[in-house]
């Protein structure tokens, strides 16, 4: 074999090294591996690297989000390796964007998201991923799969959950409600709505009128009282979170219905929370919707300390909270807190 010979195959070889070592690092779940785990990152060190997370929140004007930061940063203590740096976009798509490409440009380690809507951030979310940094989103998703993984409960199967306890025991002989609906453009609000019309199916259940709230108490408040008022007859609420509900039994108090039935989403364990919204009476059920922030942590340790590898969707457990079980759950999640 010539030395030209020679000298060809061996850079052939090293660019198909090359190849091997980038597909292997920087897309930890590459096409073809999104049903299951992908190999470890470069951004592992192991237990003796020291590790910088960006958590991009798309607002904290919602309690369940400020449930999740607080989650984050609850169990990010306990690993020393890790600095959370937190962003809040409130609601704002292009300040978000903005928030997440500052972090690239901080050099991060890992990100951490719960966009404010999809589409909007599916770019700026491929771009950190195509790095090479491992992206944890939460809660509500991005277009497309360019990200490590998605972590959250399944929100069409929550909303035919709603719909069917409105089938079983809100209104079993059929009739009309009005929907309160989340952010439009954000993964949660369509599913839910898209779950819920399932749940109801067959029911004799119409809904009569809808509107998007924003997951906003006030707004929802606002919106449930020209829901009511353009539709007096409506015999329910259903609500795709509880700020929204508990905004909307305001609204069905001034409107003089104050026993109408309310059911919403969130469960959170708090004071403020709609478990104790339940416990209270002010709603009739909910649905608890874990924050997957301390799941997140242990995800984003895996792999930046232990090299191991994550699922590309990992899917949260809810739980249906009524009068007769929210004192116990209550109880049971604030255990050695």
């Amino acid at each position: 074999m010539s030395i030209t010979t020679r000298r060809g195959l061996a850079l052939a070889v090293a660019g198909v090294a090359f190849v091997a070592t980038a597909c292997g690092t920087t897309h930890e779940n590459a096409p073809g591996a999104s049903s299951g785990a992908g190999p470890a990152t470069q951004a592992c060190k192991g237990p003796g690297g020291k590790f910088t997370i960006g958590m991009s929140q798309a607002n904290l004007g919602e309690p369940y989000r400020v449930r999740m930061d607080d989650d984050i940063r609850k169990a990010a203590a306990s690993i020393p390796q890790f600095t959370v740096n937190f962003a809040d976009a409130a609601q704002d798509n292009s300040k978000q964007v903005e928030q997440v490409s500052t972090f690239l440009t901080q050099k991060i380690d890992l990100l951490i998201i719960s966009p404010n809507e999809a589409t909007p951030l599916t770019s700026v979310v491929k771009k950190a991923y195509d790095q090479g940094i491992p992206v944890l989103v939460l809660d509500r998703k991005v277009d497309g799969d360019a990200y490590t993984s998605f972590i959250g409960a399944d929100n069409v199967d929550i909303g035919r959950q709603a719909g069917q306890y409105f089938k079983q025991h809100v209104l079993p002989q059929g009739g009309k409600i009005v929907e309160l609906k989340g952010l439009a453009g954000s993964t949660p609000a369509k599913e839910r709505a898209d779950g819920f019309d399932e749940g109801i199916a067959g029911s004799g259940i119409t809904i009569v009128g809808t509107a998007d709230a924003d997951w906003l108490r006030d707004k929802g408040q606002q919106q449930a009282d020209a829901l009511l008022k353009a539709h007096p007859d409506a015999q329910a609420i259903f609500s795709e979170n509880d700020p929204m509900a508990e905004g909307a039994r305001l609204a069905a108090q001034n409107a003089g219905k104050a026993t109408l039935p309310i059911v919403g989403i969130d469960g959170l364990p708090v004071p403020e929370g709609g478990i104790k919204a339940v416990e209270a009476g002010r709603l009739s059920a909910t649905f608890i919707y874990p924050t997957g922030g301390a799941e997140a942590v242990a995800a984003a340790k895996k792999l930046l300390v232990d090299c191991g590898q994550v699922q590309k969707a990992q899917t949260l457990q809810t739980r249906l909270i009524t009068k007769d079980n929210a004192t116990q759950v209550y109880a049971e999640l604030n255990q050695g807190s």
